[in-house]
């Protein structure tokens, strides 16, 4: 069977966990943030990438379900639906909030919305279920591939906020959220990772669809078993902080989703010219965030639990 037509969640899932297993001369390192994480693949898309509203949210009831069965700690979310609603009403913000309320840290992409048409730069596009303030919401940077973050910025398509849903109160009122979003950024613009095969020579939609854009650039030997392809978007960005939450997690158990999302923020490196609208806080800061957990007391959550 065809485990991932689209290829979309293969590549997502191994920046966020993969490890570089089989290799051939000429194949690129692409092992993830959290390598050896366990995975798993709760599929909500089509092998044309699209799917439905119910689907997703069906898909969240599952984790949050079966969080406790299967020891799933962390969701990343590299889905985005437009949506008007303010977030305490957005269907997909419940369910992200409700697995947050579960003990459950939930990462998302902000959206691929900051650029128009036109080229002009869009700022409040911020997406379903980005704009929910309990999640942490991604923006993707553009690293120029280079090892410096003196050259970073903030990618054009990665959505900007403030969050523009709304309500109208009992007077008729339009109420806007205006949420400060994304909450930070991560590298997302041609990023190495997993391609999906089903055989030999055999590529998932997205690479056959742009081989010329995705496959090719990568200039990798392509071995059966360790294909990559290249890709950009805050779907791309938001696995390299859901590793990172991993990572937390594994160096201080005890920590609950808000402090998870508090150490990513303070520790995270502002870009220069660059707004909250634009980045939140900042660029991903993994070694500083891992610094913070470890310092930080390991028995927090069941404190909480136990009202102590």
């Amino acid at each position: 069977p065809v485990h991932d037509g689209y290829g979309h969640g293969t590549h997502v899932a191994s920046i966020a966990a993969g490890r570089s297993k089989y290799y051939g001369s000429g194949t690129p390192e692409t092992t993830g943030i959290a390598p050896n994480a366990n995975i798993v693949d709760v599929k909500v898309l089509n092998d044309n990438g699209s799917g439905t509203l119910s689907d997703a949210l069906e898909g969240m009831q599952w984790v949050i379900y079966h969080a406790r069965e299967y020891n799933i700690r962390v969701i990343n979310l590299s889905l985005a639906a437009q949506s008007t609603q303010s977030w305490f009403y957005d269907p997909l913000c419940v369910a992200a909030r409700s697995a947050t309320a579960a003990g459950i840290t939930v990462v998302v992409a902000a959206g691929n919305f900051g650029k128009a048409a036109t080229g002009k730069e869009v700022f409040g596009a911020v997406s379903s279920p980005g704009n929910d303030p309990s999640v942490i919401t991604v923006g993707a940077v553009n690293y120029k591939g280079s090892v410096a973050r003196a050259d970073d910025s903030v990618a054009m398509f990665s959505s900007r906020g403030p969050t523009r849903g709304s309500y109208v109160d009992g007077s008729g009122v339009r109420r806007v959220d205006n949420l400060i979003k994304p909450d930070l950024v991560a590298p997302g613009n041609k990023i190495l990772g997993a391609a999906s095969t089903t055989g030999a020579g055999y590529w998932n939609n997205l690479a056959s669809w742009y081989y010329n854009d995705l496959v090719a650039p990568t200039n990798a030997g392509q071995y059966y078993y360790e294909t990559v392809m290249m890709m950009s978007g805050t779907s791309i960005a938001a696995p390299a902080v859901a590793g990172a939450a991993a990572l937390l997690l594994q160096a201080n158990p005890g920590l609950t989703p808000p402090m998870v999302k508090a150490i990513l923020q303070y520790t995270a490196q502002p870009l220069p010219g660059a707004s909250l609208a634009h980045q939140g806080a900042g660029l991903l800061n993994i070694d500083g965030a891992l610094a913070l957990a470890r310092a930080i007391r390991p028995d927090v959550s069941s404190a909480i639990a136990a009202g102590t």
